[in-house]
């Protein structure tokens, strides 16, 4: 299956968490829209509640959008009945944050990597246990410990086993949700590289959800940020380091420890202090914007660049009088 243009194109998508207990509802997606080429890695980043996991599900139709258009190889997966879907989701994939709760413990790596053969009939019976053997090989383990299960292998093995169990359906799409975080720094930087060597080899694209930076730009060929459950920047990961554009995305890298104390100590005097606004569900907390977010609604999109984006009031540079771009 091919479609001309990107691979993925979200529109506008929005997800809505009903109200509860007394308390209105949640906008957790609010129209957001991008694109994913094929063979590019789109990082998503922001921090713990801006809506990146959220995202990420309601592409692969785990959550359902209350708006919004997602079309994966040219097809509309949000308006698909449930026979057509299972037969997409032969084309994308999911890998987990957490490899220690995301394996069966009761299943074999051989039961857990033939799972979405039987279940896709990818392969004919009799040559599933080869295209395990295949798997385990692809991600760089021993074949021969597929009858092993998942508490005999360390966190880093069992990502791999994750891994393989996401790619036994040949996905041209996987959302890598955090996959790293769990791990130690080790172990994050050799999984990234067979992330890498993976995506050259298959010509696989991710949306690659996490909160490090610093992993996002080894892996991520264009980066999008989220707060509060919009994009308010886009573009070039080289780009978007080097010269956000968003007091926001300022605020992430800023906050991205640096390995000598006496740097570190320099940038924490330098800090600016914290002026507050109110976020969207009322709370008081660190000012990114310099005014009530949510009382004077979306900000316009401007191009800063081309492929370079950014939701900003206070863009171009300047442009609220007598100030510069507001710094945490």
């Amino acid at each position: 299956m091919s479609a001309p243009g990107p691979l993925l194109r979200v529109r506008d998508l929005c997800v809505t968490f009903p109200a509860r207990r007394g308390r209105p509802p949640v906008r957790a997606v609010d129209h957001v829209s991008f694109d994913i080429e094929p063979g590019q890695t789109l990082g998503l980043v922001g921090e713990s509640g801006s809506g990146k996991t959220t995202t990420g599900r309601a592409i692969l139709q785990l959550q359902p959008a209350s708006g919004g258009s997602v079309r994966l190889l040219g097809q509309e997966l949000t308006a698909m009945r449930r026979a057509d879907l299972r037969a997409m989701r032969r084309h994308m994939q999911f890998v987990l944050q957490n490899p220690y709760s995301s394996l069966h413990p009761r299943m074999t790596v051989a039961q857990i990597l033939a799972e979405p053969l039987t279940v896709h009939r990818s392969v004919p019976r009799e040559r599933i246990p080869e295209r395990v053997a295949e798997l385990m090989t692809l991600v760089g383990m021993d074949p021969k410990v597929v009858h092993r299960y998942p508490h005999e292998f360390s966190g880093g093995q069992r990502q791999r086993v994750v891994i393989a169990r996401a790619l036994a359906v040949n996905p041209d799409f996987v959302v890598c949700d955090e996959p790293v975080s769990a791990l130690d720094v080790r172990t994050q930087a050799q999984i990234v590289d067979l992330l890498h060597s993976l995506q050259e080899k298959l010509r696989l694209s991710y949306l690659f959800i996490a909160h490090d930076l610093a992993i996002v730009r080894a892996v991520a060929h264009r980066v999008a940020v989220m707060y509060g459950g919009r994009l308010v920047e886009l573009g070039d990961a080289a780009r978007v380091y080097d010269s956000p554009a968003h007091p926001y995305t300022r605020n992430l890298l800023d906050a991205v420890p640096i390995p000598d104390p006496a740097r570190q100590r320099a940038k924490l005097a330098e800090a600016a202090p914290e002026p507050q606004f109110r976020g969207r569900d009322g709370e008081t907390g660190p000012c990114v914007f310099g005014e009530d977010h949510a009382a004077s609604g979306t900000p316009a999109w401007h191009e800063v660049a081309p492929g370079h984006g950014v939701s900003c009031r206070f863009w171009p540079p300047g442009a609220c009088p007598g100030q510069e771009l507001p710094r945490i």
